[in-house]
């Protein structure tokens, strides 16, 4: 009678896909890539059309990759160093007083829109009013440092968009905090904390989502920009609150980094300067990644109130500061 064979129990890692650390590069040699061939490949492709196409979209990837880098690499670091307890020791004990404190925290504290989402999640959970974490959620994307120097420079001719992203995105983060702080309820938030882990699992997790839409965006604004008939795009253009919620739409559906969203607004040079705020305005607050994200940390009972809310509320303060300072 045989004796059978001792099963060998396979280790865990087998079977488990690995995320290699050599990734993040990938993405940057796209980009040095299509650079590349932007001047290689350009002579021997006589379209007018494709050249412009390939002009439009490498200008919009290679002006925006030093912020999307930068401002990843930011928001890796304080997500990865920032002591837990800071957030609570920061902010008044009042809760209207520390929704605007919130907000403003956003200036300062930089942060993608897929790291605010964790770190309001953690400051719910140690205590921190709800309200106060949501506005810091909807203005540490939209004003701090990197996005306004970016977009600085995508608008060197309009200093005025500066101030006016800046203002219309935090009047419409406190807004919404002041609203949830009325209304909201602690039973629709179902808090799933979301954990980056180090710095640099950090970094290159947002490199690879911010990097990925990036160039998603920079492709359907350089289609935008050729394919559709510009007599369609004046004709959205020139009806001033159809063109706004065009790009409004716009911005929820392309999904792009706060950091590099102001390149691509600027390619838009059919619409107006109050559109184009919108645009910047909605995208960091309300796109088709962040109602995932959100979603899955905070449940669905939150999501389907609060998303219709920061989207009518982004939408109006665009229109409102829009009218007065451009």
């Amino acid at each position: 009678m045989s004796v059978p064979r001792t099963l060998e129990i396979p280790p865990d890692e087998w079977g488990r896909p690995r995320s290699p650390a050599q990734v993040p590069w990938l993405f940057l040699a796209i980009i040095a890539a299509l650079l590349a061939g932007r001047f290689l490949l350009a002579p021997h492709l006589t379209a007018p059309a494709l050249q412009t196409w390939a002009t439009i979209f490498v200008a919009i990837c290679v002006q925006a990759l030093p912020f999307l880098v930068f401002g990843v690499a930011l928001s890796a670091a304080i997500a990865a160093f920032v002591p837990p307890g800071f957030w609570t020791r920061a902010l008044p004990k009042r809760p209207a007083v520390a929704v605007p404190v919130a907000g403003l925290a956003g200036a300062v504290l930089p942060g993608c829109e897929c790291a605010s989402v964790p770190v309001a999640s953690g400051l719910i959970k140690r205590g921190v009013t709800p309200a106060a974490a949501l506005a810091f959620l909807l203005s540490s994307p939209a004003i701090n440092p990197v996005v306004l120097v970016a977009t600085a420079v995508a608008f060197p001719n309009e200093p005025l968009m500066v101030l006016a992203r800046f203002a219309a995105s935090l009047v419409a983060a406190v807004g919404v905090g002041w609203l949830w702080l009325r209304f909201g309820k602690t039973e629709w938030i179902r808090n799933r904390a979301h954990h980056h882990g180090s710095f640099l699992e950090a970094m290159r997790h947002d490199l690879l989502h911010a990097g990925g839409f990036l160039i998603v965006g920079g492709l359907a604004a350089a289609t935008l920009n050729v394919v559709v008939p510009r007599e369609w795009l004046t004709a959205v253009a020139e009806v001033p609150w159809l063109s706004v919620l065009v790009l409004a739409a716009l911005a929820v559906l392309l999904s792009i980094c706060s950091e590099a969203d102001a390149f691509v607004a600027a390619s838009m040079s059919a619409f107006s300067p109050t559109a184009k705020l919108t645009f910047m305005v909605v995208g960091p607050m309300v796109d088709l990644k962040l109602i995932a994200l959100q979603t899955g940390t905070f449940g669905k009972a939150f999501a389907v109130r609060f998303v219709p809310v920061t989207l009518v509320f982004a939408v109006v303060a665009s229109v409102v500061v829009g009218w007065i300072l451009l």
